[in-house]
């Protein structure tokens, strides 16, 4: 995919990161036949331009539940509160829709006690919020691990193949200690930090820290995420679809539009509307076609509501 943003080694560089994120210099300049320092400039390039890697977890192997709240302000305090939203370390996605009325985001809840406190106390006594509704996720279809199938499709099938990490071997419940904590944390923060300054970080020697992140990684608890503005590849519209679907349909519908190239992120939920979907698209004409054809075609969607992104006040990073 082609863009005003970056060049065809750009692309190829920002592709690896998406296969693997803490894929090393070396690898990745074997891969693409250049060298170690030429694939670190352009990774600091694709820095600044706005390019994270980050740790993420699964929140069902540590215990999270995650929910996806809906809050509706008014205009003028939207800024304000979605801002405040965003300085949670248990929120992520933070964005405004429908004009600026509402604002979007998700919240990963070790119980029901935190969650209960930001809906029920603090958010309730906000001013100017009109209401609140939250939706718990309940099945992911798409998202997590595979990124959005309009990404940089730059590298040949041999190229991906060799970056590949290696798959997660266990996806069990686990139980994280203090330094596995610390350790998540700041990778959270920037999941490409050496194991020497992570050790440092975190205050255990190298050698523990590089066994903690291969564990956690080799049993499914953490993953590592990519995360650009897909604008830089000349997509301008992003936009949230809440799906009313036939219950014995959901599964399927779920599956299919999980498939489709322009999500990227699908999930059943509770609610009214029981299916959540992002979708990016290049402009108004191609999202229309994909309202109109694509989703169109799937004879058991009941009602599609849809809200254009106005503005992505937080991606998955903690600030």
């Amino acid at each position: 995919m082609k863009s005003d943003a970056y060049d065809e080694l750009d692309e190829q560089v920002l592709h690896a990161l998406l296969i693997d994120g803490r894929a090393g210099f070396s690898a990745i300049a074997e891969v693409l036949g250049v060298s170690d320092q030429t694939v670190a400039r352009r990774y600091r390039r694709l820095r600044e331009s706005g390019v994270r890697v980050l740790g993420r977890v699964q929140p069902e192997l540590v215990g999270q539940t995650v929910w996806f709240i809906r809050l509706r302000c008014t205009p003028d305090a939207s800024m304000a509160i979605a801002a405040s939203i965003a300085r949670r370390s248990d929120t992520s996605y933070v964005k405004l829709t429908s004009g600026g009325t509402e604002i979007a985001f998700i919240v990963h809840a070790p119980n029901a006690d935190e969650l209960d406190a930001l809906l029920l106390h603090k958010v309730p006594r906000t001013p100017r919020i009109v209401s609140v509704s939250a939706h718990n996720l309940l099945h992911i279809f798409y998202g997590g691990r595979l990124a959005w199938g309009g990404a940089p499709d730059a590298l040949s099938a041999e190229q991906s193949i060799a970056l590949q990490p290696a798959s997660a071997v266990t996806d069990e419940r686990t139980e994280l200690d203090s330094t596995d904590k610390l350790l998540l944390t700041e990778l959270r923060r920037d999941g490409r930090l050496s194991y020497r300054e992570l050790a440092i970080a975190v205050g255990v020697s190298e050698s523990s820290a590089k066994r903690r992140v291969e564990l956690l990684r080799g049993t499914g608890v953490l993953f590592f995420d990519t995360e650009f503005d897909p604008k830089s590849l000349g997509f301008q519209i992003s936009a949230m679809l809440w799906l009313t679907v036939a219950p014995s349909a959901l599964a399927a519908v779920g599956k299919a539009v999980g498939a489709h190239r322009e999500i990227a992120f699908a999930a059943a939920t509770t609610g009214t509307s029981n299916l959540l979907a992002v979708a990016i698209c290049r402009d108004g004409a191609d999202f229309y076609r994909y309202l109109s054809e694509t989703l169109g075609a799937l004879e058991d969607i009941r009602h599609i509501e849809s809200a254009p992104v106005m503005r992505t006040i937080k991606q998955l990073t903690y600030e």
